[in-house]
């Protein structure tokens, strides 16, 4: 289904006085111009996640407040046997979690549960934290090249029920990775992907996403929790530049073996991805559970920027997911 959407040029804010969806917020940017003013307590979901690949590891990185509880965690993959290194933590009623209200300034931490997550923001690009003692130790720097454009958008399911989000996908990345079996350099072939998120959620969510890169292009795809209300999270970055995909996606997998080959088609993307690895999450609290199925593997096909010209891409390396979400 086509969506018409609108570019937004200025900044805005994301809520009314009373909280509520402001009507001119909803589209989408190639740069942050939202300020998540968002009001209340409940249902405000705010996080940043840092999803950082190398040619040895995949490294993701969460700093979420879900007001009632602060849920944070580390993960590491090595790519060449498979091990995996995490932990997950939550902090009840988000106590110590700081998030700023605009993508690319501020800090946003989250302690606690045995651990630490910062990222301090600024025009230049972030800096990028997270400490497990004993565990886990990264310390990096994702530069802002000059001219390099994320995704912005508002997700509008209603006045009250909404979500800004901001992917930014193929950021270059350097500096370290510190794990029990030693020191590991991050630079030649890495790069970065944020997702920043600020919204007010309905208690049930399933989403699909996928994030890849390569040299040159970038992709970023989404679905589900989209669908029907006007707009998409969908994008080809060429060169660092968004080319914003404004149709709804058809994504094709198999739920009992999901590092078989995925699908995701549409009129102006023809993607193939395969898996080389998945990676399970759960956390349960009570009413509140969330499960995310997030393979890491490579795409194969082309995309269709602006101007029409198809571009071919073989290999680019990423991750696609499914989340089921009560929250």
């Amino acid at each position: 289904m086509p969506t018409h959407e609108r570019e937004i040029t200025e900044p805005v804010d994301l809520c009314t006085p009373d909280g509520r969806l402001a009507a001119r917020a909803v589209g989408w940017t190639r740069r942050p111009l939202h300020r998540a003013n968002l009001r209340g307590w409940g249902r405000a979901k705010r996080w940043e996640y840092w999803g950082i690949v190398t040619p040895r590891h995949v490294i993701g990185l969460v700093a979420s407040s879900l007001d009632y509880a602060a849920v944070h965690g580390v993960y590491v993959l090595d790519r060449e046997t498979g091990e995996e290194t995490s932990r997950d933590g939550v902090v009840p009623f988000a106590r110590g979690a700081v998030f700023p209200d605009r993508s690319g300034s501020g800090e946003a931490s989250v302690r606690g549960a045995g651990f630490a997550v910062g990222v301090r923001q600024g025009p230049s690009g972030s800096r990028v934290r997270a400490l497990v003692p004993g565990l886990v130790d990264l310390d990096v720097r994702v530069p802002l090249p000059e001219g390099h454009e994320s995704l912005g958008v508002v997700i509008p399911w209603s006045a009250r029920r909404f979500q800004y989000t901001v992917k930014d996908v193929g950021r270059p990345v350097h500096g370290r990775l510190r794990l029990p079996s030693g020191d590991h350099e991050i630079g030649e072939g890495a790069f970065a992907v944020l997702d920043h998120g600020r919204g007010k959620w309905p208690y049930r969510t399933t989403w699909n996403w996928a994030a890849a890169s390569g040299p040159g292009l970038a992709l970023q795809l989404g679905g589900k929790w989209t669908d029907g209300t006007g707009m998409t999270e969908n994008a080809l970055f060429v060169g660092g530049r968004l080319h914003k995909i404004g149709e709804e996606l058809d994504w094709s997998y198999d739920r009992g073996d999901r590092l078989r080959p995925w699908t995701v088609r549409g009129p102006r993307v023809e993607a193939e991805f395969r898996p080389f690895h998945e990676k399970v999450a759960r956390t349960e609290l009570g009413v509140v559970g969330t499960e995310t199925h997030q393979c890491f593997g490579h795409f194969s096909g082309r995309a269709q920027a602006d101007d029409g010209t198809w571009h071919d891409f073989d290999a680019l390396t990423g991750w696609a997911e499914e989340a089921r979400q009560r929250w």
